[in-house]
């Protein structure tokens, strides 16, 4: 009987040594990797989705890519090979005066180099009423050089009787080459 007690006790011993090893060393290891290959699962899930989802805005993408470039059209084609900086000064006066607007100075400042274009600072000063300054800005945008506006200041008039002082801070383009240069 007392065989038979130590010969359990061994059993018992042996079968949770089993136990253990099986837990150890195939279920724990088991467990981890399929965790891991869920968890990888996921990943690609959630990458299949975006992915989907960016494919679906593709097409929008397009179209406002198309609309950019309509927009934009040729812009170099707005950047003459001369200077020529006098006739477009002239013509930004005859804008103004085109709108009425009063008290005109238009100065050009130095020369700046960049990126293979000149660029050429002009200040711009006028008085007149809003909408005048709007439909001078408006036309300003539609000649046939390359303007860019970096600084707008407009000032209302000391009585407030409806005058708009305007100060512009401006840059126009030409390509550099030593032809084009005086």
């Amino acid at each position: 009987m007392l065989f038979r007690g130590k010969q359990q006790i061994i059993i018992c011993v042996l079968t949770g040594a089993t136990v253990c090893v099986f837990v150890l060393f195939w279920y724990l290891p088991l467990r981890r990797q399929t965790q891991a290959v869920e968890q990888a699962k996921t990943v690609q899930m959630l990458a299949l989705a975006k992915s989907a989802a960016d494919s679906a805005r593709l097409p929008l993408l397009k179209e406002q890519l198309r609309q950019l470039h309509t927009q934009l059209g040729d812009y170099e084609a707005h950047i003459p090979d001369q200077r020529n900086v006098g006739p477009f000064l002239r013509g930004i006066a005859d804008l103004m005066n085109e709108h009425n607007l009063r008290e005109q100075v238009v100065t050009p400042g130095p020369e700046v180099e960049a990126d293979g274009f000149d660029c050429i600072p002009v200040s711009m000063q006028c008085k007149g009423q809003l909408t005048q300054l709007f439909k001078f800005y408006r036309r300003l945008q539609s000649l046939d050089r390359l303007v860019r506006i970096e600084q707008v200041k407009l000032v209302n008039d000391s009585n407030y009787g409806g005058e708009v002082g305007m100060e512009t801070k401006a840059v126009i383009y030409y390509r550099a080459n030593e032809h084009g240069r005086s």
